[in-house]
Protein backbone atom coordinates (compact mmCIF):
# COMPACT_ATOMS: atom_id res chain seq x y z
CA UNK A 1 0.00 0.00 0.00
CA UNK A 2 1.42 3.37 -1.00
CA UNK A 3 2.39 5.99 1.63
CA UNK A 4 -0.22 8.38 0.22
CA UNK A 5 -2.95 5.76 0.67
CA UNK A 6 -1.83 5.23 4.29
CA UNK A 7 -2.04 8.99 4.95
CA UNK A 8 -5.51 9.19 3.36
CA UNK A 9 -6.80 6.28 5.42
CA UNK A 10 -5.39 7.66 8.68
CA UNK A 11 -7.06 11.01 7.93
CA UNK A 12 -10.30 9.21 7.09
CA UNK A 13 -10.25 7.20 10.33
CA UNK A 14 -9.50 10.33 12.39
CA UNK A 15 -12.26 12.24 10.58
CA UNK A 16 -14.80 9.47 11.16
CA UNK A 17 -14.00 9.29 14.87
CA UNK A 18 -14.03 13.08 15.02
CA UNK A 19 -17.52 13.58 13.58
CA UNK A 20 -18.84 10.95 15.98
CA UNK A 21 -17.27 12.89 18.85
CA UNK A 22 -18.99 16.06 17.60
CA UNK A 23 -22.30 14.25 17.41
CA UNK A 24 -21.94 12.83 20.90
CA UNK A 25 -21.02 16.19 22.42
CA UNK A 26 -24.02 17.88 20.80
CA UNK A 27 -26.50 15.54 22.49
CA UNK A 28 -27.47 14.32 19.03
CA UNK A 29 -30.95 13.85 17.65
CA UNK A 30 -32.43 12.70 14.36
CA UNK A 31 -32.92 16.37 13.48
CA UNK A 32 -29.20 17.05 14.09
CA UNK A 33 -28.17 14.30 11.67
CA UNK A 34 -30.81 15.45 9.19
CA UNK A 35 -29.13 18.86 9.01
CA UNK A 36 -25.61 17.39 9.04
CA UNK A 37 -26.35 14.86 6.30
CA UNK A 38 -28.18 17.39 4.12
CA UNK A 39 -25.32 19.86 4.34
CA UNK A 40 -22.94 17.01 3.51
CA UNK A 41 -24.95 16.37 0.34
CA UNK A 42 -24.43 19.99 -0.66
CA UNK A 43 -20.69 19.61 -0.12
CA UNK A 44 -20.69 16.66 -2.53
CA UNK A 45 -23.00 18.29 -5.11
CA UNK A 46 -20.12 19.74 -7.21
CA UNK A 47 -19.21 16.20 -8.34
CA UNK A 48 -22.35 16.34 -10.48
CA UNK A 49 -20.58 18.83 -12.76
CA UNK A 50 -17.78 16.58 -14.09
CA UNK A 51 -19.55 13.24 -13.57
CA UNK A 52 -23.20 14.13 -14.08
CA UNK A 53 -23.40 12.56 -17.53
CA UNK A 54 -23.24 9.14 -15.89
CA UNK A 55 -26.65 9.72 -14.26
CA UNK A 56 -28.25 8.74 -17.57
CA UNK A 57 -26.84 5.22 -17.11
CA UNK A 58 -28.40 4.77 -13.65
CA UNK A 59 -30.37 1.50 -13.94
CA UNK A 60 -34.12 1.82 -13.24
CA UNK A 61 -34.11 -1.37 -11.15
CA UNK A 62 -31.70 0.32 -8.70
CA UNK A 63 -34.15 3.06 -7.63
CA UNK A 64 -35.92 0.85 -5.03
CA UNK A 65 -32.51 -0.14 -3.64
CA UNK A 66 -31.55 3.54 -3.43
CA UNK A 67 -34.71 4.16 -1.40
CA UNK A 68 -33.86 1.18 0.80
CA UNK A 69 -30.32 2.37 1.48
CA UNK A 70 -31.67 5.79 2.43
CA UNK A 71 -34.08 4.24 4.90
CA UNK A 72 -31.39 2.04 6.45
CA UNK A 73 -29.01 5.01 6.66
CA UNK A 74 -31.70 7.09 8.39
CA UNK A 75 -32.32 4.21 10.79
CA UNK A 76 -28.58 4.08 11.51
CA UNK A 77 -28.35 7.81 12.30
CA UNK A 78 -31.51 7.80 14.41
CA UNK A 79 -30.41 4.79 16.48
CA UNK A 80 -26.83 6.09 16.76
CA UNK A 81 -28.06 9.46 18.04
CA UNK A 82 -30.23 7.76 20.65
CA UNK A 83 -27.36 5.44 21.65
CA UNK A 84 -25.05 8.41 22.15
CA UNK A 85 -27.66 10.13 24.30
CA UNK A 86 -28.06 7.01 26.43
CA UNK A 87 -24.51 5.70 26.66
CA UNK A 88 -20.78 6.29 26.28
CA UNK A 89 -18.91 7.02 23.06
CA UNK A 90 -16.10 4.65 24.09
CA UNK A 91 -18.61 1.77 24.18
CA UNK A 92 -21.21 2.68 21.56
CA UNK A 93 -18.75 3.69 18.84
CA UNK A 94 -16.61 0.50 18.80
CA UNK A 95 -19.75 -1.66 18.92
CA UNK A 96 -21.44 0.28 16.10
CA UNK A 97 -18.31 -0.03 13.95
CA UNK A 98 -17.58 -3.71 14.58
CA UNK A 99 -20.92 -5.50 14.83
CA UNK A 100 -21.89 -4.83 11.17
CA UNK A 101 -18.72 -6.53 9.94
CA UNK A 102 -19.60 -9.69 11.86
CA UNK A 103 -23.26 -9.63 10.79
CA UNK A 104 -22.42 -9.05 7.11
CA UNK A 105 -19.75 -11.78 7.09
CA UNK A 106 -22.08 -14.34 8.68
CA UNK A 107 -25.10 -13.27 6.61
CA UNK A 108 -23.31 -13.48 3.26
CA UNK A 109 -21.90 -16.86 4.26
CA UNK A 110 -25.35 -18.14 5.26
CA UNK A 111 -26.79 -16.95 1.94
CA UNK A 112 -24.00 -18.63 -0.01
CA UNK A 113 -22.61 -15.34 -1.30
CA UNK A 114 -18.92 -14.57 -1.53
CA UNK A 115 -16.03 -16.87 -0.74
CA UNK A 116 -16.01 -19.14 2.33
CA UNK A 117 -14.71 -17.61 5.54
CA UNK A 118 -11.06 -18.42 6.09
CA UNK A 119 -9.28 -19.13 9.34
CA UNK A 120 -8.22 -15.49 9.75
CA UNK A 121 -11.77 -14.23 9.28
CA UNK A 122 -13.22 -16.79 11.70
CA UNK A 123 -10.57 -15.91 14.27
CA UNK A 124 -11.32 -12.23 13.75
CA UNK A 125 -15.05 -12.79 14.31
CA UNK A 126 -14.27 -14.65 17.53
CA UNK A 127 -12.10 -11.75 18.72
CA UNK A 128 -14.87 -9.24 17.92
CA UNK A 129 -17.40 -11.30 19.88
CA UNK A 130 -15.04 -11.55 22.85
CA UNK A 131 -14.31 -7.82 22.67
CA UNK A 132 -18.01 -7.01 22.49
CA UNK A 133 -18.61 -9.07 25.64
CA UNK A 134 -15.75 -7.41 27.51
CA UNK A 135 -16.46 -3.83 26.45
CA UNK A 136 -19.50 -2.96 28.62
CA UNK A 137 -18.28 -4.86 31.70
CA UNK A 138 -16.32 -3.09 34.43
CA UNK A 139 -15.26 -6.39 36.00
CA UNK A 140 -15.44 -10.07 35.10
CA UNK A 141 -18.28 -10.61 37.58
CA UNK A 142 -20.51 -8.40 35.37
CA UNK A 143 -20.31 -10.72 32.37
CA UNK A 144 -24.03 -11.50 32.27
CA UNK A 145 -26.73 -11.11 29.64
CA UNK A 146 -28.70 -8.67 31.81
CA UNK A 147 -25.85 -6.16 31.75
CA UNK A 148 -25.69 -6.23 27.96
CA UNK A 149 -29.40 -5.69 27.30
CA UNK A 150 -29.27 -2.02 28.31
CA UNK A 151 -31.01 0.70 26.25
CA UNK A 152 -27.77 2.05 24.76
CA UNK A 153 -26.62 -1.43 23.69
CA UNK A 154 -29.99 -2.24 22.10
CA UNK A 155 -29.82 1.04 20.18
CA UNK A 156 -26.29 0.24 19.00
CA UNK A 157 -27.53 -3.12 17.72
CA UNK A 158 -30.30 -1.30 15.81
CA UNK A 159 -27.70 1.09 14.35
CA UNK A 160 -25.59 -1.91 13.35
CA UNK A 161 -28.56 -3.49 11.56
CA UNK A 162 -29.05 -0.21 9.71
CA UNK A 163 -25.40 -0.33 8.66
CA UNK A 164 -25.80 -3.90 7.42
CA UNK A 165 -28.87 -2.89 5.42
CA UNK A 166 -27.34 0.09 3.67
CA UNK A 167 -24.06 -1.74 3.07
CA UNK A 168 -25.79 -4.56 1.21
CA UNK A 169 -28.08 -2.16 -0.69
CA UNK A 170 -25.17 0.14 -1.62
CA UNK A 171 -23.20 -2.81 -2.94
CA UNK A 172 -26.13 -3.95 -5.11
CA UNK A 173 -26.73 -0.44 -6.50
CA UNK A 174 -23.07 0.20 -7.28
CA UNK A 175 -22.65 -3.19 -8.97
CA UNK A 176 -25.68 -2.55 -11.18
CA UNK A 177 -24.56 0.99 -12.04
CA UNK A 178 -20.97 0.06 -12.84
CA UNK A 179 -22.14 -2.71 -15.16
CA UNK A 180 -24.80 -0.58 -16.88
CA UNK A 181 -24.43 -0.18 -20.67
CA UNK A 182 -22.73 3.05 -21.63
CA UNK A 183 -21.24 3.74 -18.19
CA UNK A 184 -18.41 6.22 -18.92
CA UNK A 185 -16.85 6.25 -15.44
CA UNK A 186 -14.58 3.98 -13.41
CA UNK A 187 -15.55 2.39 -10.10
CA UNK A 188 -14.12 5.15 -7.86
CA UNK A 189 -15.79 7.92 -9.87
CA UNK A 190 -19.12 6.06 -9.76
CA UNK A 191 -18.81 5.71 -5.98
CA UNK A 192 -18.10 9.42 -5.57
CA UNK A 193 -21.07 10.31 -7.78
CA UNK A 194 -23.23 7.91 -5.78
CA UNK A 195 -22.48 9.71 -2.48
CA UNK A 196 -24.83 12.69 -2.97
CA UNK A 197 -27.56 10.44 -4.40
CA UNK A 198 -27.62 8.14 -1.37
CA UNK A 199 -27.23 11.17 0.88
CA UNK A 200 -30.34 12.76 -0.60
CA UNK A 201 -32.27 9.52 -0.09
CA UNK A 202 -31.08 9.43 3.53
CA UNK A 203 -32.12 13.04 4.11
CA UNK A 204 -35.63 12.39 2.80
CA UNK A 205 -36.10 9.52 5.24
CA UNK A 206 -34.46 11.49 8.08
CA UNK A 207 -36.88 14.34 7.39
CA UNK A 208 -39.82 11.95 7.78
CA UNK A 209 -38.42 10.56 11.04
CA UNK A 210 -37.39 13.93 12.47
CA UNK A 211 -40.20 16.25 11.40
CA UNK A 212 -43.25 14.04 11.80
CA UNK A 213 -43.24 14.27 15.63
CA UNK A 214 -43.57 17.73 17.18
CA UNK A 215 -40.42 17.38 19.35
CA UNK A 216 -38.42 16.80 16.16
CA UNK A 217 -39.60 20.09 14.69
CA UNK A 218 -38.63 21.86 17.92
CA UNK A 219 -35.18 20.23 17.83
CA UNK A 220 -34.71 21.45 14.25
CA UNK A 221 -35.50 25.00 15.34
CA UNK A 222 -32.92 24.70 18.14
CA UNK A 223 -30.28 23.61 15.61
CA UNK A 224 -31.10 26.55 13.36
CA UNK A 225 -30.70 28.95 16.30
CA UNK A 226 -27.43 27.67 17.69
CA UNK A 227 -26.29 24.27 16.49
CA UNK A 228 -25.87 24.89 12.78
CA UNK A 229 -22.03 25.25 12.83
CA UNK A 230 -21.62 21.92 14.63
CA UNK A 231 -24.05 20.20 12.27
CA UNK A 232 -22.23 21.68 9.27
CA UNK A 233 -18.88 20.46 10.59
CA UNK A 234 -20.34 17.01 11.29
CA UNK A 235 -21.73 16.82 7.75
CA UNK A 236 -18.35 17.78 6.35
CA UNK A 237 -16.73 15.04 8.42
CA UNK A 238 -19.24 12.41 7.30
CA UNK A 239 -18.62 12.95 3.59
CA UNK A 240 -14.92 13.80 3.85
CA UNK A 241 -14.22 10.47 5.56
CA UNK A 242 -16.17 8.65 2.84
CA UNK A 243 -14.39 10.46 -0.01
CA UNK A 244 -10.91 9.89 1.42
CA UNK A 245 -11.56 6.14 1.54
CA UNK A 246 -12.71 6.13 -2.09
CA UNK A 247 -9.59 7.98 -3.20
CA UNK A 248 -7.39 5.59 -1.20
CA UNK A 249 -9.06 2.63 -2.92
CA UNK A 250 -7.74 3.87 -6.24
CA UNK A 251 -4.16 3.69 -4.91
CA UNK A 252 -4.05 0.11 -3.59
CA UNK A 253 -3.84 -3.27 -5.26
CA UNK A 254 -5.96 -5.10 -2.65
CA UNK A 255 -9.03 -3.37 -1.26
CA UNK A 256 -9.04 -5.62 1.83
CA UNK A 257 -6.10 -3.61 3.17
CA UNK A 258 -8.21 -0.46 2.92
CA UNK A 259 -11.03 -2.12 4.83
CA UNK A 260 -8.58 -3.31 7.49
CA UNK A 261 -6.83 0.04 7.83
CA UNK A 262 -10.15 1.86 8.27
CA UNK A 263 -10.61 0.06 11.58
CA UNK A 264 -8.04 2.43 13.07
CA UNK A 265 -11.06 4.62 13.80
CA UNK A 266 -12.18 2.18 16.53
CA UNK A 267 -9.33 2.82 19.00
CA UNK A 268 -9.33 6.50 17.97
CA UNK A 269 -13.04 6.82 18.80
CA UNK A 270 -12.55 5.02 22.10
CA UNK A 271 -9.60 7.27 22.99
CA UNK A 272 -11.68 10.38 22.24
CA UNK A 273 -14.43 9.10 24.52
CA UNK A 274 -12.04 8.20 27.31
CA UNK A 275 -9.84 11.31 27.29
CA UNK A 276 -11.85 14.10 25.66
CA UNK A 277 -15.25 13.24 27.12
CA UNK A 278 -13.61 11.80 30.26
CA UNK A 279 -15.66 8.64 30.21
CA UNK A 280 -14.86 5.91 32.78
CA UNK A 281 -11.64 4.02 32.13
CA UNK A 282 -11.32 0.41 33.19
CA UNK A 283 -9.08 -2.44 31.97
CA UNK A 284 -11.82 -4.58 30.41
CA UNK A 285 -12.97 -1.70 28.23
CA UNK A 286 -9.44 -1.17 26.88
CA UNK A 287 -9.01 -4.92 26.37
CA UNK A 288 -12.36 -5.15 24.61
CA UNK A 289 -11.58 -2.29 22.21
CA UNK A 290 -8.19 -3.83 21.42
CA UNK A 291 -9.72 -7.26 20.72
CA UNK A 292 -12.39 -5.74 18.43
CA UNK A 293 -9.82 -3.70 16.53
CA UNK A 294 -7.57 -6.72 15.93
CA UNK A 295 -10.57 -8.87 15.07
CA UNK A 296 -11.78 -6.46 12.41
CA UNK A 297 -8.33 -6.35 10.84
CA UNK A 298 -8.29 -10.16 10.67
CA UNK A 299 -11.77 -10.23 9.12
CA UNK A 300 -10.67 -7.75 6.46
CA UNK A 301 -7.49 -9.66 5.68
CA UNK A 302 -9.09 -13.10 5.89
Amino acid sequence: MSPSAVVLLVLSAATHAGWNLLGKRQHPTTAFFLVANTLGCFYMAPVLIPYGQALAAFPPRAWPLLALTGFCDALYYTALAAAYRAGELSIAYPLARSLPAVIVALLTRALGQGSPLGALALGGIALIVVGSLLLPAKRLAELSLRNYWQPSNRLVLLAALGTVGYSLADDAVLRAWRQAPGMPLGSVEVSILYAPLRGLSSSLWLALLALAPRPGRAELQDIRRGGLPHAALTGLGIYLAYTLVLIAMSQVTNVSYVVAFRQLSIPLGAILGLFVLREPKYPLKVLGVTAMFLGLVLVALG
